[in-house]
């Protein structure tokens, strides 16, 4: 009988384990006991989020040399990944290339982005971001052409 006692209470006590009672008043006045579940748990102050989803950055760049302006503005994207790293899309005089974006060592907002083709064109940029969706920089292509890079979200 005593193991049924505790068993019993074992059992209930494992029921109740992720909730708390709150004793009520019935409308005849007696107690009635309910149990609620507990409220989400709150991350101490100064937790960082969890990770966030990619965002897909619009790329332009505009003329910054003679060379440039033959070929007018350019435009890609790059895909920031929010881990420091992303991916670099652009289309230059008829040739996809792609790269990647990488931010630099103890600089927060500081990065340099590299792409290529299958052709042989590359490029080589640095940027600085202001925010994770917007950000300038300046890049230089392999026959000679420099533009400012502007990365927006919108």
């Amino acid at each position: 009988m005593r193991f049924l006692q505790i068993l019993v209470t074992l059992v209930a006590m494992t029921g109740l384990s992720g909730c708390y009672v709150v004793p009520v008043r019935g409308a005849d006045g007696s107690v009635v006991y309910q149990t609620y579940p507990f409220p989400p748990a709150v991350p101490p102050v100064g937790t960082p989020p969890a990770t966030s989803m990619p965002v897909v950055l619009n790329a332009r760049l505009y003329p910054a040399n003679e060379l440039a302006a033959q070929t007018g503005m350019i435009v890609g994207t790059v895909t920031n990944l929010m881990t420091g790293k992303g991916r670099f899309q652009a289309n230059y005089q008829g040739e996809i290339l792609t790269g990647e974006a990488t931010r630099v060592s103890n600089e927060e907002r500081r990065g340099v982005a590299s792409a290529y083709s299958p052709k042989g064109a590359y490029m080589s940029c640095d940027y600085q971001m202001n925010t994770p969706y917007q950000g300038v920089g300046n890049c230089t292509f392999s026959d000679g052409a420099r533009y400012q890079m502007h990365l927006n979200a919108n």
